[in-house]
């Protein structure tokens, strides 16, 4: 994810999340309908000892429309055989392209993976159907070319339907990413895993640390459907500002370096983006952690029972126990299995962060269980009690392995430090994200060998090894992933560079003139190589619209039409000439107003303007690189390099940027004329018209009238405070 600086939009449609939530719902429950339909057909078919292509087809279709469903998750955990052969299948009908074919009876299709989700044609139908509007976005191009070449309508009416033609595609445009984000937000968004809700917001929680993020967002409505489905308030839709990926940005740095215990097996990642070393110092005592070999279970019930019985066996022993979980939601399934059983504990997560020191303290003391999601005394040490050493030191149960093995060696590396003893064990289940969705056929081929019965775990470093190549493909693919977002942050990098360090020089004060004038020769070369031929004859140059454009930019209306020079002095022109004539009125306009204005003066009104043009420019640049990159990628079907293809029309769209910025600019400085304000003599006749009354004459009452109206006792401070009234200014009134 890039570092994002973001404001409000200024028309931000935000009922249109609350309005479409009821359609999705709808959809929804339309989808899980047809999927208990094909489920309950493929159990049927299983009972009767029916596996063949037709039941590998159903429950491929089951988990192409809901990955996650309980019943689906059971069959495939009962059965790794058909997960093998719904997954060739998958690869099979997509190199075939025959998917469309099978998601027919389905509304939506959800990709873990890639975490996308997509609208089918029958879904596309159902929502079209409620009179919401047109889900499907019209062709701009045919119907816009239908419309022009139409011979039996005036030129207005044409203006017309073009312009309704526009507003009817932004407005299914809405419509149908609104829908899309709320699907999203619906199925591969849980609330407590990726987000939690703490007083009326939605807190994203960062993957990797366990800990909430205030104050970000997820970007392009995302957070705002998450607020819908959620029934929060939805908050104004924000669009980007400025926008860096965390490698440019570290890559400003002349120099890098940094610490961390887990770095090495990210070592290939650092080498090639950052041209940084890793060097592995070694411990200063001798590690004698015991790490044991995962246990695996074919279902999560049955992972969560075994680990129970593990904390229970250590605790009546007196050895703490450290239990990680991925989620916040795991950790508070667990703490309910516990205090089931009777076993006091504690539990760390974003909700309960604010005992973190506490909690860390005691968790390496005698007969102590604590819960914790990723955030548990990351780079600390949590110090063993009295006797703990005794006993074993520390033990870690991890309920889960996460998709990146760094994070693991986090959790396994709270316990064995500083040559302490301790142990370690990660309870696995063959419903868990990373094994359902990432594990290998290698995995699956192991656990047949091995043999599973109901609630028989299997122990094997065999299956350990599978299962961190597992983990190896998920980073290496998203290695791949930051590389090629970093390969097209690069083409905007050499766009931010040139236009940061304009702005710096517009903000320093730098040579504002320079850069002022330089915008003018630009404007004036473009001009005269636009409407004068170089190799014809000065009666054939256009001048007439030479010195329209020149007006339109700078204002006022250059002196160089035959009428204005006389016809001997015009027919002895060169280009050059010509060039030279037009800067100098240009520079001799610009003269007379920094005389007219002031040179401070118009300085300061210069940085304002030139700021706040290049800032909204660059704002709807950002946009249009945004938009272009994402269809970007259908190039490759045309047999074009996608990454070449973006960086060309980049070029192009920043050569235009910088284009209409300078034009901008010079057509705002030369229309706006400032006024010198006298200093406005009111206050002194107020001053002249204060009398005193020295006793001479006794003290006529004087009426005070309140000018506005009374302030409320229990309204806002108009101080701006925040505070209501009566507790700040009106305290004492």
């Amino acid at each position: 994810t890039p570092l994002i600086i973001s404001g409000a939009v200024e028309r931000s449609e935000n009922k249109i999340f609350v309005e479409t939530k009821p359609l999705v719902i709808s959809l929804k429950k339309k989808q899980g309908a047809v999927i208990r339909t094909i489920l309950n057909e493929a159990k049927n078919m299983i009972r009767e000892g029916d596996d063949g292509d037709r039941c590998v087809e159903l429950l491929l279709q089951a988990k192409r429309g809901d990955p996650k469903n309980p019943a689906l998750l059971d069959i495939l955990a009962h059965n790794q055989a058909l997960k093998k052969q719904i997954d060739t299948r998958e690869s099979m009908l997509r190199s075939q392209k025959l998917l469309p074919e099978l998601d027919q009876e389905l509304y939506c299709t959800i990709d873990e993976r890639g975490n996308v989700v997509e609208l089918t044609e029958k879904g596309i139908k159902l929502l079209s159907s409620t009179g919401m509007g047109d889900f499907v976005l019209p062709d701009l191009d045919e119907e816009g070319y239908m419309i022009r070449e139409a011979h039996d309508i005036s030129e207005d009416e044409k203006s017309e339907r073009l312009k309704a033609l526009e507003e009817r595609y932004m407005k299914a445009s809405e419509i149908l990413h609104a829908t899309q984000q709320l699907i999203k937000a619906y199925w591969l968004f849980e609330k407590d895993v990726q987000y939690v809700v703490k007083d009326g917001q939605v807190i994203i929680v960062d993957e990797f640390t366990g800990r909430m993020m205030p104050g970000r967002r997820w970007s392009d409505g995302l957070h705002q459907a998450v607020e819908a489905k959620e029934e929060v308030s939805v908050a104004e839709e924000n669009q980007t500002l400025a926008t860096i990926t965390f490698q440019n940005f570290f890559r400003m740095y002349e120099k890098l370096a940094g610490m961390t215990g887990t770095a090495d097996t990210e070592a290939a990642e650092f080498h090639n983006i950052y041209k940084l070393d890793v060097t592995v110092v070694p411990t200063n005592k001798k590690m004698i952690r015991i790490n044991y070999p995962d246990v695996i279970y074919k279902t999560e019930r049955e992972k969560f029972n075994a680990a129970l019985r593990e904390i229970t066996e250590l605790y009546e022993k007196g050895q703490p126990v450290l239990v990680g979980t991925i989620s916040i939601e795991k950790s508070e399934i667990l703490s309910k299995m516990l205090k089931r059983a009777g076993i006091p504990h504690s539990v760390l997560n974003a909700k309960h962060h604010q005992r973190e020191a506490e909690i860390i303290a005691e968790a390496g003391k005698r007969k102590t269980v604590t819960i914790s999601t990723n955030m548990a005394g990351r780079g600390t040490d949590i110090v063993l009690g009295d006797g703990v050493v005794e006993l074993g030191g520390l033990h870690i149960l991890g309920t889960e392995r996460h998709e990146s093995r760094r994070i693991d060696n986090q959790l396994r590396g709270r316990s064995g430090r500083q040559g302490d003893p301790g142990t370690s064990r990660f309870y696995l289940s063959l419903e868990d994200d990373l094994l359902r969705i990432f594990g290998s056929d290698r995995i699956s081929s192991i656990m047949e060998r091995l043999g599973m019965e109901e609630g028989q775990p299997i122990e094997a470093n065999l299956i350990s090894k599978a299962i961190e190549n597992a983990q190896r493909k998920v980073e290496a693919h998203n290695f791949d992933i930051r590389k090629h977002l970093l390969e097209y942050d690069d083409v905007m990098n050499k766009h931010r560079e040139i236009i940061y360090s304009l702005r710096k020089k517009i903000l320093d004060g730098d040579g504002l003139e320079d850069i002022i004038k330089g915008m003018m020769d630009e404007k004036i070369d473009a001009a005269v190589a636009t409407f004068v031929d170089p190799k014809a004859h000065p009666e054939e140059w256009d001048i007439q619209g030479l010195i329209e454009n020149l007006t339109r930019i700078f204002g006022f209306r250059p002196m160089v039409s035959p009428k204005d020079l006389g016809k001997e002095t015009f027919d002895a022109l060169t280009v050059e000439g010509l060039t030279e004539m037009i800067r100098g009125q240009v520079n001799q306009a610009y003269e007379n107003k920094r005389s007219e204005i002031g040179k401070e003066e118009l300085r300061s009104f210069e940085r304002i303007v030139m700021l706040q043009i290049m800032d909204n420019r660059w704002i709807t640049h950002l946009q249009d690189m945004d938009h272009m990159k994402e269809g970007i990628g259908l190039r490759g079907y045309g047999q074009l390099d996608p990454l070449r293809e973006y960086q060309k029309e980049g070029f192009a769209l920043f050569d235009g940027l910088m284009d209409s910025m300078g034009e901008e600019i010079l057509m705002t400085l030369s229309r706006i004329h400032l006024r010198r304000q006298r200093p406005e003599e009111a206050p002194k006749k107020k001053m002249k018209a204060l009398q005193f009354s020295h006793g001479g004459e006794g003290d006529k009452p004087i009426t005070i009238k309140r000018e506005g109206r009374k302030i409320g006792r229990n309204e806002p401070c108009p101080c701006g405070s925040g505070k209501k009234y009566k507790k700040c200014c009106g305290a004492n009134k």
